[in-house]
């Protein structure tokens, strides 16, 4: 069940990205609303085209699809309470305390001359 929704939903986001990439952008419009042109910024553009009813469409459905993943993503549980702990594995134990120990640098001791002889 959630292998064929996810492949429909794979499949619904590639189609919604292609309708809206081979749409004409409006950025002409936008900028002949600033010039005196007949249409307004956000005014109506008249009746809607097949494109944009299709791309509403599409955009529906991957809003579902996105719904429903994520519904049976819940009711499976988590993938991390499904693993085996450390200590069954044999492995060594997780390091207490987190984070990182600063390292302390190395004492350089002088070079000692060799002890003269008493005559």
């Amino acid at each position: 069940m959630s292998t064929l929704l996810l492949i429909v939903h794979i499949l619904v986001s590639l189609f919604l990205i292609f309708i809206v990439l081979i749409q004409s952008g409006k950025g002409a419009d936008l900028g002949a609303a600033f010039g005196g042109s007949s249409q307004t910024l956000f005014g109506s553009r008249g009746a809607a085209t097949f494109f944009s009813k299709l791309t509403t469409i599409a955009a529906i459905v991957f809003m579902l699809t996105s719904l429903s993943l994520a519904v049976v993503s819940v009711k499976t549980g988590s993938i991390i309470k499904k693993t085996v702990p450390v200590k069954e594995k044999g492995a060594l134990p997780p390091v207490q305390g987190g984070g990182m120990q600063p390292v302390q640098p190395l004492q350089q001791q002088a070079p000692q001359a060799p002890a003269q002889q008493a005559k």
